[in-house]
């Protein structure tokens, strides 16, 4: 890990605490069952492959999302879509690495 990471991991994790300080969601992309093997505690797994079907729902709730998954790969993929629909959005990584910065 270089210093431009370390960097950028401290933005990030700065910016996950603005995330969290505003009440955010934290949606899990991966798939059912990658979830129910672990996830963080509140969070809610809205798989990637259906996350479009999902965006009224999650613009009702009126909220920041924090978007996660196993390894940073789908979450970035859902933070392009979800930024896209309007919706104020972070990628949170992995879900491990995640839940040590909430």
């Amino acid at each position: 890990m270089g210093l431009l990471d370390f960097l950028e991991m401290g933005t990030k994790t700065e910016s996950i605490q603005d995330f969290v300080a505003k009440g955010a969601l934290i949606i899990d992309v991966r798939t059912p069952s990658e979830f129910a093997g672990g996830h963080i505690k509140n969070s809610k797994n809205i798989p990637l492959i259906g996350l479009e079907d999902k965006i009224n729902e999650i613009k009702k709730t009126n909220k920041p999302v924090i978007v996660c998954c196993l390894s940073g790969m789908r979450s970035a993929q859902a933070t392009s879509i979800l930024k896209q629909n309007n919706i104020e959005v972070i990628n949170g990584g992995g879900w491990k690495s995640l839940e040590s910065k909430l």
